[in-house]
């Protein structure tokens, strides 16, 4: 499949231009470029590595919207775990495409794995709701849970929306009681839960299945209350200044383990997850079985206590007072500036 690639990765591409058309010249000539050939592609790899050293927040934004290639939920399922069993509905109103959900095993432990699920095409989208979830699938998702507590197997939530679905169906049957009951219930799971971000972890459509012992994240995925547009036509009333909201919004991984709302960072292949996808689901199941490991060890009470207490300390920081000498510098500063 031909690559697609973003803005900022224009000059790789003029330069993959560059090596396949000495590609084509070789093999049509019956000319020997070697030569030429390796130092474009040298040049290919210093430039990718350049370029992904330094990405901003908001091309990071755009690398885990990249719905062509990345990696969604469902592909990790298929090469990062085993015996795949779905399961369908509610057992209220129906079922929800958006949100897989169902029993897997992850090396030797068994598992329910349970995440959001976009499209790479307009059919695939319309059945995938492009990834945000009608309440149906966040019941789903807490009736698959309950089953995981019943038989003492971990859960493990992939998470990767825009948001949840805000249409008037789903505010008709309660998409904000769903996920509300979500939050309180799985704050009180007595299994643990492990939460990653694979792309988009958008506003309360995250949250629903985002309560968890270890939450982790993707180093190209981001997690916000608000997407930089929508941040951006709120304060700026221009949405066109998306790249300065997301800088200020602190909502990359980075910036989130630096705040201590992620635990965990899970480094991509340089270039993003969607370069090459088998060697990211390969990553992630390491990490998993890894940070699984250690919560299936615990005892339900630690399990328990340790969650309330990690998201008991979520906004606390510590705060210095200035001494009032301190502050007349700080004044007369301020006010000869």
């Amino acid at each position: 499949m031909k690559r697609q690639y973003l803005e900022f990765e224009k000059p790789i591409y003029e330069l993959q231009q560059q090596l396949d058309k000495l590609k084509r010249q070789a093999d049509k000539e019956k000319m020997d470029l070697s030569e030429e050939m390796e130092g474009i592609t040298k040049k290919i790899r210093k430039t990718r590595s350049d370029i992904y050293k330094n990405l901003t927040p908001w091309q990071r934004i755009q690398i885990a919207r990249h719905y062509a290639e990345r990696p969604f939920m469902l592909d990790y399922v298929e090469n990062a775990f085993e015996d795949y069993l779905e399961l369908h509905g509610d057992r209220l109103v129906g079922d929800d495409n958006a949100m897989p959900a169902g029993f897997a095993r992850l090396g030797k432990q068994r598992c329910v794995v349970i995440g959001h699920q976009k499209g790479r095409n307009t059919k695939d989208n319309l059945k995938r709701n492009f990834g945000s979830a009608h309440p149906e699938g966040y019941r789903k998702a807490m009736r698959v849970m309950r089953l995981a507590e019943k038989f003492g197997l971990p859960v493990i939530t992939l998470i990767d929306t825009p948001g949840a679905f805000p249409g008037i169906g789903a505010e008709e049957r309660n998409i904000a009681e769903a996920i509300a009951h979500n939050l309180r219930e799985m704050a009180l799971l007595k299994t643990p839960i492990l939460s990653v971000v694979i792309g988009e972890g958008g506003s309360g459509g995250a949250l629903g299945i985002g309560v968890a012992d270890r939450i982790m994240m993707l180093d190209n995925a981001y997690y916000s209350v608000i997407s930089p547009e929508g941040c951006a036509a709120i304060l700026w009333k221009d949405g066109k200044r998306a790249a300065e909201a997301a800088e200020a919004l602190k909502i990359t991984a980075g910036d989130l383990n630096d705040l201590g709302v992620v635990d965990r960072v899970i480094e991509e292949p340089e270039g993003g997850a969607h370069v090459d996808p088998l060697a990211m689901a390969l990553r992630l199941k390491e990490v998993l079985i890894e940070e699984c490991r250690k919560l299936m060890a615990l005892s339900t009470e630690d399990l328990l206590e340790r969650r309330y207490q990690k998201f008991r300390a979520f906004g606390e920081f510590d705060q210095t007072t200035l001494d009032p000498s301190n502050q007349a510098e700080a004044q007369a500063a301020s006010a000869g500036s």
